[in-house]
């Protein structure tokens, strides 16, 4: 596959190092040099210096037989002029934009984002998708991460095992025995850091990452039992009035109780205006005498979303220890996510992993309907649907234990309709089953597309 990337930022740049992967042609486009040699000398790609939205730049990248373009240059409109050229000019099948204007956003349901309009295939907004990983993490505490599969009837939740805690040092097949009346499947565990392949005699220990399905109506269920019961969230403070500050304030006040913090006065009054119930301060989240005055250390979750990364770390380590239950924290530069994960910060949220998973579904080849990306791009959880029968699919007719997954693969659920069945080894998959998968392994990402890939003959 062949893919151009318009812009070699963040999004960009981490979009190159996980696609080297995916595809064997990819070229990024960008009119800073600096960054264009940085990346070619990381990764075995194509760069082409020049304006990302000019017809001739594009073709020097070779836009003319290009399977897809992705444009995440900071500038909305740059963006959607580029997805235009390769349209009109290139006849590019596939365009993906980084949209961030809510001024844009709002007009997509009316059909602007169409190929004879503005000819956008998917629009990928990291704000939206950061804000929606965040209030998932709150409306389940002490969840390490919530992603949700077919449409919201299935959810993939990590959390850590606590020393003394009834997970602690039981095997696996005994899990059923604690809850007997949900049925869950670990479909994954990190233990310092290095993946290890769920058995029924694994024995979890304390400070083990562990990944679970099960259907969203029982998660809450399943964690109260999996680890011990935190009180459910009520005082959250928000540290930034950007973009994500604004929608998480949007999204909780009528919930919780919410407070954001904005240096910015103006910023200030046009969020006072927004909001109907939070309440908008006006300051440094740094600023310990304000932490303390506004009861830091009855916080059940300080929320760090600014776009300084210093200024996210700096506030997020002073509020918990002041006392902020949990903090979350926003970080854009990998290096500081390497360095302060697993420390003081309890959660650490990237963009640019939010983001991948919901390109590399359109990137995916097969039935493979969602991707999230999981320990900074390592794993990937994969939900593909089986069609065909079972002379055209090759999983289709087939028990769990029949298919010939490979190596360091699990399939945690099956969703048929409405109903969640969670993937033991003699549940048969039917035709147009939604399978969710777990891969320890990004590298094998190409052997279970083929598992799923178009229905094949047999003559």
């Amino acid at each position: 596959m062949k893919i151009i990337i318009l812009g070699a930022g963040e999004v960009g740049g981490n979009l190159a190092q996980n696609l080297t992967k995916e595809a064997s042609d990819i070229t990024v486009i960008d009119k800073n040099a600096d960054r264009l040699r940085e990346l070619q000398d990381r990764f075995d790609i194509r760069t082409v210096r020049g304006m990302a939205s000019h017809p001739n730049t594009m073709a020097r990248a070779g836009a003319e037989d290009a399977d897809m373009v992705i444009a995440v240059t900071d500038s909305d409109e740059v963006n959607m002029v580029a997805c235009q050229i390769a349209h009109t000019v290139f006849h590019t099948h596939m365009k993906i934009a980084r949209i961030r204007s809510t001024e844009y956003l709002n007009l997509e349901e009316s059909g602007l984002f169409r190929n004879d309009a503005m000819p956008v295939n998917f629009i990928v907004n990291p704000e939206i998708i950061v804000t929606q990983d965040i209030v998932r993490l709150i409306e389940h505490p002490g969840a390490l991460q919530v992603m949700n599969f077919a449409g919201g009837k299935v959810q993939l939740v990590g959390i850590k095992a606590y020393y003394g805690g009834d997970l602690v040092g039981q095997e696996l097949r005994f899990l059923r025995q604690h809850i007997p009346t949900v049925d869950t499947r670990v479909a994954a565990i990190f233990r310092q850091g290095r993946p290890i392949k769920p058995e029924g005699t694994t024995v979890i220990e304390a400070d083990d990452e562990v990944f679970f399905l099960a259907a969203t109506s029982d998660i809450h269920a399943v964690m109260s039992e999996l680890r011990h019961v935190e009180r459910p969230n009520r005082r959250i403070i928000i540290a930034g009035g950007g973009h994500i500050g604004l929608g998480l304030a949007t999204t909780l006040e009528h919930q919780y109780g919410v407070r954001i913090i904005e240096p910015n006065k103006q910023r200030c009054e046009a969020l006072s205006q927004s909001l109907d119930r939070a309440i908008v301060l006006a300051g440094d989240a740094s600023d310990r005498e304000l932490l303390l005055m506004e009861n830091i250390e009855e916080t059940d979750v300080f929320v760090a979303v600014t776009n300084d990364d210093e200024a996210n770390i700096m506030s997020s380590l002073l509020a918990k220890s002041l006392g902020a239950r949990k903090v979350i924290t926003l970080i854009n530069n990998p290096a500081f996510v390497d360095l302060i994960e697993g420390g003081e910060i309890d959660i650490v949220i990237s963009p640019q992993q939010a983001t991948l998973g919901s390109i590399l579904q359109h990137i995916r080849r097969g039935r493979v309907v969602t991707v999230h990306s999981l320990r900074r791009g390592a794993s990937e959880a994969i939900e593909a649907s089986a069609l065909g029968d079972q002379r055209t699919s090759r999983v289709v007719g087939k028990t769990i234990e029949e298919i010939n997954l490979p190596e360091g693969t699990t399939i945690g659920a099956i969703v048929r309709g409405d109903e969640v069945i969670i993937a033991h080894d003699d549940v048969t998959v039917e035709s147009e089953d939604h399978l969710i998968l777990f891969l320890v392994d990004r590298e094998r990402v190409p052997q279970v597309e083929k598992l799923f890939s178009a229905p094949f003959s047999l003559f």
